[in-house]
């Protein structure tokens, strides 16, 4: 379809959906393509060229596309489910043009997710060999050192490939891969924060931690 073709069917969409007349559902749509209307209100995770090289079309078109779209019951899911399904593009790219809209539309802030809460991240490599670190992080003594300063509760199984912790009012996701040189890279995701204020309080201390962890060895 072009573009041209695209506009036409989104007119036509928002004459059903408000009962204006061609004339005043174009002027309409046209307004919102306005330089002052396309100020990002924050970036989105990837750039333009990523996106359109990925789905063929650039931030712009999406945030058309979508803003024509109707709003009742509008959420994170049924926008996502409504570009997988009218476009040739997977579930998790779907996802991606969604969450790129939510934040250069102001819909969704740095660091927060689709239920509202925010996520903090912090990654290191450390000089620490990855199944000490692993049996010391599912020990609830062994935290007791670890974690001399916080409160934590194993979140997860055992067996589980990433470790989930309690800590801190969120839960915190820590993934240990070992480094051909012995050493181990460690990823942190601290997610259910409830501000961003607390994702800058909560990267500086995972920093603090990792750094400490390093040190020990």
């Amino acid at each position: 379809m072009t573009t041209q073709e695209s506009f036409k069917r989104r007119v036509r969409e928002r004459m059903v959906r408000t009962g204006e007349r061609y004339t005043t559902a174009r002027q309409a749509l046209l307004a919102r393509s306005t330089t002052a209307d396309r100020r990002w209100v924050s970036e989105p995770e990837m750039g333009d060229e990523a996106i359109r090289e990925a789905t063929g079309h650039g931030w712009d078109h999406w945030r058309d596309l979508i803003d024509s779209w109707p709003r009742e019951d509008w959420d994170h899911a049924a926008v996502a489910r409504r570009i997988e399904a009218e476009h040739p593009i997977d579930g998790w790219w779907s996802q991606a043009v969604t969450v790129g809209y939510e934040r250069i539309t102001g819909l969704r802030l740095p660091n927060q997710m689709a239920d509202g809460t925010f996520t903090a991240n912090k990654s290191k490599t450390v000089t620490a060999d990855a199944d000490e670190l692993r049996h010391l992080l599912l020990d609830e003594h062994a935290r007791l050192d670890l974690f001399p300063d916080e409160a934590t509760e194993l979140r997860s199984k055992p067996a589980s490939k990433s470790i989930r912790l309690g800590i801190g009012g969120g839960v915190a996701v820590l993934s240990l891969s070992q480094k051909s040189d012995g050493r181990t890279a460690v990823t942190v995701m601290h997610e259910k924060l409830p501000g961003p204020d607390e994702v800058e309080r909560w990267k500086f201390w995972w920093q603090e931690w990792l750094e400490a962890i390093d040190q020990a060895e």
